[in-house]
């Protein structure tokens, strides 16, 4: 499993990246695993003041393993792994950065949108596919990168959003050459690290507390609690699912 999450230390930083090229760096059970227990040992670090999340090969992450998601589903399960994953990466108290390599869909766009900064790739891309398939994708967190009427469109059309967009409306900080990506990513997590560690955290848990809206994690939890898993949800779902098989 360790395979499956890279990890570099650099001066306080530290550097994941997520390693299922086959499968564009969806997250089965095992990655999700491997991103909790990473992000919960990084959080008891003290000599961790930074983090960097990345992909390995042409995607950030494709979001949820769909193959493994329709099979927990078809057994009784909830097929929500990496919605917990997203959701550890989220309560971390110390800064992550995105640094977005490639494609963002579904899962992989939220991962992204609940790091603390985005910094993106020219070949990058992003999409929230979650009406398409049944299920809010982004709800909560989009409106607070791009502004809720933004957010509308994106969630409700499903399109998908290049870099170059992306940057203009505020759903990365920074778009960069490809291959300049990684390096400006270090560069902004050691400016971080070389900082107060309890300022900085401080910092982070006010500025979330100030545009966290609780009211609506609570509704897109319920939302998808009575969602997932319903005979529209199941049918768009297994459809989609066999859309990406065929294309693998």
């Amino acid at each position: 499993m360790a395979d499956l999450l890279l990890r570099e230390a650099r001066d306080g930083a530290v550097l994941l990246r997520m390693n299922r090229p086959d499968k564009r760096n969806a997250f089965n059970r095992d990655l999700s695993l491997a991103v909790t227990q990473a992000i919960d040992e990084l959080e008891s670090d003290d000599a961790t003041r930074a983090v960097i999340l990345t992909g390995v090969g042409e995607a950030f992450c494709a979001g949820a393993d769909m193959t493994e998601a329709l099979a927990s589903f078809d057994s009784g399960g909830r097929g929500d792994v990496m919605a917990q994953a997203a959701v550890r990466v989220a309560r971390f108290t110390k800064p992550i950065i995105a640094a977005v390599n490639g494609f963002a869909f579904g899962g992989g766009a939220v991962l992204a949108a609940v790091c603390d900064i985005r910094y993106a790739s020219e070949r990058a891309s992003f999409r929230f596919p979650g009406a398409s398939y049944g299920l809010v994708v982004g709800g909560t967190q989009l409106p607070r990168l791009v502004g809720p009427a933004k957010a509308k469109e994106l969630i409700f059309t499903a399109r998908t959003v290049a870099a170059e967009e992306a940057g203009r409306i505020g759903l990365v900080d920074r778009v960069l050459p490809h291959e300049a990506l990684e390096d400006a990513a270090w560069e902004l997590a050691l400016q971080i690290a070389a900082n107060s560690p309890d300022a900085v955290r401080w910092s982070k848990a006010v500025i979330d507390a100030a545009t966290t809206a609780e009211k609506g994690i609570e509704l897109e939890i319920e939302a998808n609690r009575k969602l997932r898993g319903s005979p529209d949800h199941m049918s768009r779902f297994r459809a989609a699912t066999e859309r990406v098989a065929k294309t693998d």
